[in-house]
């Protein structure tokens, strides 16, 4: 897909066609919990990210969210047969999300974003949250400087993780984690700079499908301004808090996650 080996994983059998887009650092596989709430709704297709589970790597040159919107363009084509699929997509998947819908809208019968990671648009939307985010990322950001890609994976998991604590996990999962980090840092410039030209005037105020927001309520400060940016231009947006969880909520609370988008399916 788009020039990339793309491996993914199928869940369910229901009616509707449903294209799922994990966050940076897991897999399609990771959607099992909510798919499985869902199987008897969507015949969904989970995909693994470049990089990411079995899918060949980022090559290190092409734009990484354009290119994995390519890749989830060419999926939903594919899968919708020519009618329009549901978009389901957390984290950096969301943003991947978002962009399909702005380039692709034709594709895209409904939307649903949780935790999209578009920190360019809460900074520009209130600049006085960016040396507080830069505390929180400062770990991240000097060991990918550094070259230490060990010490920025732990700290990302420690920012963007699930709660598990960083002995505790495996050394080979440890491993993984840091050979993954040129995708974090790959992602940069459609996360911090806009590559894609998401926030022109206009661009995300012409999203005409049905748009769910969903947030975790103990999740990193820079995700509700993230959902208030995007909230503010597309007011007829439904937006859901998850309360007690994190930045994982597909992974750590699947039941309400799901229960949210069967709601939002049975409205679009």
């Amino acid at each position: 897909m788009a020039g990339v080996e793309t491996h993914w994983t199928e869940f369910g059998r229901g009616p509707r066609g449903a294209l799922l887009i994990h966050c940076s650092l897991a897999h399609g596989g990771s959607w099992a919990g909510v798919a499985r709430r869902l199987s008897e709704r969507l015949a969904m297709r989970a995909f693994d990210l470049p990089g990411h589970g079995r899918s060949a790597d980022w090559d290190g040159e092409t734009e990484l969210q354009g290119l994995s919107a390519e890749i989830a363009a060419s999926l939903a084509a594919e899968m919708g047969g020519g009618a329009p699929v549901d978009v389901i997509g957390h984290s950096f998947g969301a943003t991947v999300g978002l962009r399909l819908a702005l380039e692709r809208p034709e594709l895209v019968r409904s939307l649903t974003l949780i935790e999209p990671v578009f920190f360019a648009l809460a900074l520009a939307d209130q600049p006085g949250l960016d040396a507080a985010f830069e505390g929180d990322t400062r770990a991240i950001t000097a060991g990918l400087a550094s070259g230490d890609h060990a010490a920025a994976a732990q700290a990302f998991t420690a920012l963007w993780g699930d709660g598990t604590e960083w002995d505790t996990i495996p050394e080979p999962q440890q491993r993984r984690l840091a050979d993954q980090m040129h995708l974090i840092a790959g992602s940069g410039p459609a996360l911090y700079e806009d590559a894609g030209g998401m926030l022109r005037p206009g661009r995300i105020e012409a999203i005409a499908c049905p748009v769910l927001l969903m947030e975790g309520g103990a999740s990193p400060a820079i995700i509700p301004a993230i959902l208030d940016g995007i909230a503010a231009r597309l007011p007829q947006a439904e937006r859901v808090v998850v309360e007690g969880a994190g930045h994982m909520l597909p992974i750590t609370h699947p039941e309400p996650v799901a229960e949210a988008i069967g709601a939002l399916l049975s409205r679009s």
